[in-house]
């Protein structure tokens, strides 16, 4: 099926989760079984012509489930407008499993380690610091010894566990320079084995990276989880503002950091369409164009949220992703 307008087809809204527009009772779909090496993303091209609407798939058919699997052997109903998947039979009393002849085809499972990390923005401060080592080593790893200034005074107890990060330089927005937080990264974690009333003991329980004097200490949580994709419910816009790497340029896999956060009402789980403005070339129009419709070059799925800023994992790149892209969901496609 043909768009005429190509971004109202690529940006995942609210309206993916409703029908938006009566259908006749007539409509009848044209029904395809799912083959071996089906992709959502392929099914989009070949049916509608539109490779980009896989996201609606994954968000309007719960029968993909979640990491979103498609597996061999599932009907799908092809509609002129849509595509929706047949939610496969379980007998009673069947456990609903994935059998081992059944070889799981998906875009993409949004398991997250923790180790993404986030910007630290103004008024969130560090619960404590590690202010030294044993023996003042430069660097320590796991079941290394080190003391943090927190202590009973700040109401830590032995057992009490903290995720250590390393704080890098501040980021500014790409369009308006206003800076907007600390890049920081997750290190490890930490366990106090003796407290004081300002400071502690602790031992070093898992090291992803270098841990040295001087890193940061925020409560612990439990940073591997699984992100449920959900559509946004209003209409939203914004920029990537760093990437985790430092690199100007990151694809699929890479994670980016963007400037909407809770206050702009973001929710992990939000998939936002990546784009970039494409700049008309005057010398070859007949007449004056001041838009032309933006380039989709990706979409990223957020999966931490911060007050102004979240973090986002690129799930799809289309081309090579900059600082600077926006980023956009709307709720009127």
């Amino acid at each position: 099926m043909k768009r005429v307008f190509s971004i109202g087809c690529m940006l995942l809204a609210g309206a993916l989760l409703t029908v938006g527009t009566v259908r006749a009772a007539s409509e009848e779909p044209t029904i395809y079984v799912i083959q071996k090496g089906d992709t959502l993303w392929g099914l989009s091209d070949r049916f509608l012509k539109d490779p980009y609407y896989w996201p609606n798939l994954w968000a309007r058919n719960p029968a993909i489930g979640n990491p979103h699997f498609i597996y061999p052997g599932q009907r799908v109903r092809v509609y002129p407008d849509r595509i929706e998947i047949e939610p496969r039979p379980v007998s009673p009393g069947t456990p609903a499993v994935q059998r081992p002849s059944e070889e799981p085809v998906a875009e993409r499972s949004f398991l997250v380690s923790g180790s993404e990390g986030f910007l630290m923005e103004k008024g969130l401060n560090p619960a404590g610091r590690i202010i030294t080592t044993s023996q003042n080593r430069q660097i320590v790893g796991e079941d290394d010894i080190v003391y943090t200034d927190i202590g009973s005074v700040h109401g830590a107890k032995e057992g009490d566990r903290f995720s250590i990060y390393k704080k890098l330089d501040a980021v500014s927005h790409p369009v308006s320079n206003v800076i907007l937080g600390e890049k920081v990264i997750p290190l490890g974690t930490l366990q106090l084995t003796e407290v004081e009333e300002k400071v502690s003991k602790a031992i070093i329980t898992k090291s992803y990276r270098e841990i040295g004097p001087g890193s940061i200490l925020l409560p612990y949580r439990d940073k591997r989880r699984q992100i449920s994709l959900k559509a946004a419910d209003h209409d939203l816009s914004g920029y990537i503002v760093e990437t985790q790497s430092g690199n100007n340029a990151i694809g699929e896999g890479d994670i980016a950091f963007i400037d909407l956060g809770k206050k702009q009402g973001i929710e992990p789980g939000y998939f936002l369409y990546i784009l970039r403005d494409v700049v008309p070339d005057q010398q070859y129009a007949d007449i004056s164009v001041e838009k032309l419709p933006p380039e989709v070059v990706g979409a990223l799925v957020v999966v931490q949220s911060g007050e102004n800023t979240s973090t986002g994992l690129v799930v799809k790149s289309i081309d090579t992703i900059y600082r600077g892209d926006r980023v956009e969901a709307r709720t009127d496609r």
